[in-house]
């Protein structure tokens, strides 16, 4: 569900295909729509359980626009994995629903080819939005949500923002003293670890992913883990850990982490847009603010992830598929209905200000992740998530930071290779 997860399943090992990156440009774009009206056929999405029913009013309706059948069907899990593997048997659909950091995967697979989106329409996206679904200097996608985590607080227990970390600990440690809550941070970790979660945390500390190229691209040649900055990074981390201030742990998981904060046992709780829905049904009374940093460290920097339609580079009505991605899913009545199916930030601008004055939680997580990072979609991201996460939740639970990083840095430099 979590975009924190997406970019695991790139591992499994399929053979490269030719991506069929030909296409029109804009120009072209009058004799492509009177293709897909004259083609007929059927048009076959796929996406995950939420915005399967959203979806299909729409599709319905550019079926009776365009003269075809248009099918929504349901992946309720491993959606990317399914899709790849379908596009390699030739029985994939035409068009496919889901997270930004499957792109490189998909591309490197010829699993999807480049949306032809005229300069009008990107102008109409968040800028982020745009960066996020760019790769290799084309656009590949057409966004409809982005996501970052924030810092969601009880201010029944915690009034006033922490400005920094040490002011988070403060606080929680004060709350924890007159019995008030159980824990000082919801910040999900598990035995496993979790890098999604923990980033904003490891950028402040001064540690990075990747480097970037002159062009702003990530450079997967450049790896930050396991150089020294990852390493102090870590130290901190791992001050906060279990043989530290006792504020990160990994008994707190993306099994509880939500419901710890809910049930008013922590007063902090780091998550995305996605726990809103568990704290209003609580009856909390909340509010948003940026993931606070260290004290004199960097600015902490979540990763900002974005959904997107694609364009199935094997589908078998593909001037259709182009057609629906380009210029169907980009008006604002699709992009508010997938925000009322599951309300994360639009990243359509028209449909952010249709909707932001109802929901005011919207403004305030774009504030929290209005300097974070793009989630890398270049394939070596897919060896980072594991080692990572793993080296995380060992230095949280008191194992040496160095040893540890620079292991890890050396399995995930090992299998970018």
């Amino acid at each position: 569900m979590r975009i924190r997860t997406a970019g695991v399943v790139a591992a499994f090992a399929l053979a490269l295909a030719a991506s069929g990156c030909g296409g029109s440009d804009s120009s072209d774009e009058p004799a492509a729509q009177e293709s897909t009206k004259a083609s007929g056929g059927e048009l076959v999405i796929w996406a995950d359980d939420k915005r399967t029913a959203a979806l299909q009013p729409f599709a319905d309706k550019f079926g009776q626009e365009n003269g075809v059948t248009v099918k929504v069907e349901a992946i309720s899990k491993d959606l990317q994995t399914n899709f790849v593997t379908a596009a390699q048997q030739g029985n994939g659909p035409d068009v496919v629903v889901g997270a930004h950091d499957w792109i490189g995967n998909l591309v490197q697979n010829g699993a999807i080819e480049p949306v032809q989106l005229a300069a009008d329409k990107k102008s109409a996206f968040s800028e982020i939005s745009i960066k996020a679904v760019t790769f290799n200097g084309q656009v590949y996608g057409v966004p409809y949500a982005q996501e970052n985590l924030a810092l969601i607080r009880n201010t029944e227990l915690a009034p006033e923002a922490p400005k920094t970390i040490e002011d988070l600990v403060a606080t929680g440690k004060k709350l924890k003293a007159e019995k008030k809550v159980t824990e000082t941070l919801c910040l999900q970790v598990g035995q496993n670890g979790d890098a999604y979660h923990i980033y904003p945390l490891y950028t402040s500390g001064g540690g990075y992913l990747f480097g970037t190229t002159a062009n702003g691209d990530y450079d997967p040649k450049d790896l930050g883990v396991g150089k020294p900055e990852s390493i102090e990074a870590f130290k901190k981390i791992g001050a906060l850990g279990e043989k530290g201030e006792g504020v990160l742990k990994r008994s707190i998981a993306d099994t509880n982490s939500i419901a710890t904060f809910t049930s008013k046992k922590c007063a902090f709780l780091a998550s995305g847009p996605w726990a809103i829905t568990d704290v209003k049904k609580a009856g909390l009374k909340y509010d948003i603010s940026p993931v606070p940093g260290f004290a004199g460290g960097k600015e902490a920097q979540p990763f900002v992830g974005v959904q997107a339609f694609y364009v199935a580079a094997k589908g078998k009505n593909k001037a259709l598929a182009q057609e629906f991605v380009a210029n169907y899913t980009s008006t604002p009545e699709l992009a508010v209905a997938l925000y009322n199916a599951e309300p994360r930030p639009p990243a359509l601008t028209a449909a952010l200000d249709q909707v932001k004055g109802s929901d005011p939680d919207l403004v305030k997580f774009q504030e929290a992740g209005k300097n974070g990072q793009v989630l890398p979609a270049i394939p070596a991201m897919a060896a980072i998530w594991d080692p990572f996460g793993k080296a995380e939740a060992a230095v949280i639970g008191g194992a040496d930071p160095t040893t540890t990083v620079t292991a890890a840095g050396k399995t995930i430099a090992g299998s970018i290779k």
